[in-house]
């Protein structure tokens, strides 16, 4: 089963999601509430939920963050 297409492409479609899942818990632990740059975060790349992910805890406030996903954009 672990070798099929159809298992593989799943695997694949999973982890981005959980990637962002993870990125918005912590971030909400570490500056609070982040509803409006949801959707911004859900459309970063898997590379760029890594680096935020390395750089996330540095964050003091949501200010931080939106300078990231300004950097990011570009």
């Amino acid at each position: 089963m672990k070798e099929s297409v159809i298992y593989q492409d799943w695997l694949a479609q999973g982890r981005p999601q959980g990637q962002v899942s993870l990125i918005l818990h912590l971030l909400k632990r570490r500056i609070g509430e982040i509803k409006s740059e949801e959707t911004r975060i859900n459309a970063l790349s898997v590379e760029q939920l890594e680096a935020l992910g390395d750089v996330l805890l540095d964050f003091s406030n949501r200010e931080d963050l939106l300078a990231w996903l300004a950097n990011a954009q570009h």
